[in-house]
């Protein structure tokens, strides 16, 4: 690329980036680009939502308001989004007048999960075998198709567990059909003509891990050190780095996702998550085209955040080296955690970092924060962890 290509798209401080969108990412996005100099105004439904809280302004609308979203892009010089269940339309619509460095086109792609699994298989990226749902015939043909034993999940929405179904038999699959026709009926009802389930081959996986992956459009490409994950509830619990996999599979995962960046044209950040199978196989199970939660732990452990990488991709600056510093496990906080963990605060070991994300009120199952754990290995935070009792109600 060219320097007047490339210094076209360069967006320096104290330029303003919207966010749509304004929970726990887009605040810590706004953090991190404030200690830059970048300005922020945020869009989201929530008065003083927890990115309003560190930024310049926000727009109180829903996230498929477009003229709510043109007003955000007229105090804006960039516009970008926090995470995939905005509306792709909106994006598309601030496209003609604003510079959305994303674009619409993965957001789309990361909003349907068969979108999402058919275009990985198109390129040769490999996921869970899979099938599209749109009437409960397809159902009865996907259980025989998967040997009876399958997951069906929403396309749309969904997230931490919600929307998924786990089918092992013939009754469950009875057990479910009332909540299936809904789910149909709502689809239809908003308007949407595509497919609004997909069932999955049931993967027998022994683990999870997760690579977190930055582009901009000057070609250059970063990829932060895999997360070993591990969920309570389908809800992320910890992320562990270095992941404790052998290094040759860790590589591979760091590989996949590095050709989901470039096959995708990727601009920002995408976090790609994947099964670690029985046989030592990994499969992509999704994609997030922004920050994501196996990530915080870049915070305090990397040479640079993934926020401050995210910001950088976007305003087209050199990406930021993404050295891991130290071992470090990153745990969540969740509502029913918040009160023992304020308890507790005060006795903390020196190499405990406390994320508290602003939120008014703890509700059971809700991100309110994450901690950051860098002792001096990875077994010493996870002992911690096991010991301090505010985790024992996962």
């Amino acid at each position: 690329m060219d320097m007047r290509r490339r210094t076209a798209s360069l967006h320096l401080p104290p330029a303003t980036i919207g966010i749509l969108g304004g929970g726990q990412l887009g605040r810590m996005m706004a953090l991190a680009g404030r200690h830059m100099g970048y300005r922020f105004q945020v869009l989201d439904p929530t008065p003083n939502a927890p990115a309003a809280q560190v930024a310049d302004g926000q727009v109180v609308a829903a996230y498929d308001d477009v003229d709510a979203a043109r007003t955000l892009a007229s105090r804006c010089d960039l516009v970008t989004y926090e995470f995939e269940n905005v509306s792709a339309a909106v994006a598309a619509a601030l496209a003609e007048t604003c510079d959305v460095p994303q674009g619409s086109d993965l957001l789309a792609i990361c909003q349907h999960r068969v979108r999402e699994k058919s275009t990985l298989a198109k390129h040769g990226l490999p996921v869970t075998p899979f099938l599209p749902i749109s009437t409960l015939d397809d159902l009865d043909r996907a259980f025989a198709h998967f040997g009876g034993r399958m997951v069906v999940k929403t396309c749309r929405g969904g997230y931490d567990g919600k929307g998924q179904w786990m089918v092992r038999s013939r009754e469950e699959l009875v057990n479910h059909t009332e909540a299936w026709s809904r789910v149909m009926d709502q689809h239809r009802a908003a308007g949407f003509d595509d497919h609004p389930l997909i069932a999955e081959a049931f993967v027998p996986f022994v683990g999870e891990l997760s690579v977190i992956v930055a582009r901009n459009r000057r070609g250059e490409v970063r990829a932060f050190p895999p997360a070993e994950n591990i969920h309570h509830r389908h809800i992320l619990h910890l992320s562990i780095v270095p992941a404790r996999y052998p290094r040759e599979m860790v590589a591979q995962a760091e590989e996949i996702a590095l050709l989901v960046a470039d096959r995708l044209g990727v601009i920002g950040l995408v976090a790609v998550e994947m099964f670690v199978c029985e046989d030592g196989e990994l499969l992509i199970n999704e994609l997030a085209p922004r920050p994501h939660n196996s990530g915080h732990y870049t915070l305090d452990a990397c040479a640079t955040s993934q926020f401050e990488q995210h910001v950088r991709a976007i305003c087209n600056l050199p990406l930021g080296d993404v050295t891991l510093y130290k071992p470090v496990v990153m745990v969540n906080v969740l509502g029913q955690h918040v009160e023992s963990l304020r308890q507790q605060m005060g006795g903390f070991p020196s190499w405990v970092k406390v994320h508290l994300y602003g939120k008014a009120e703890a509700k059971r199952d809700r991100k309110m924060g994450h901690l950051n754990l860098l002792a001096d290995t990875r077994e010493e935070a996870l002992s911690f962890v096991e010991s301090c009792g505010i985790w024992s109600e996962a």
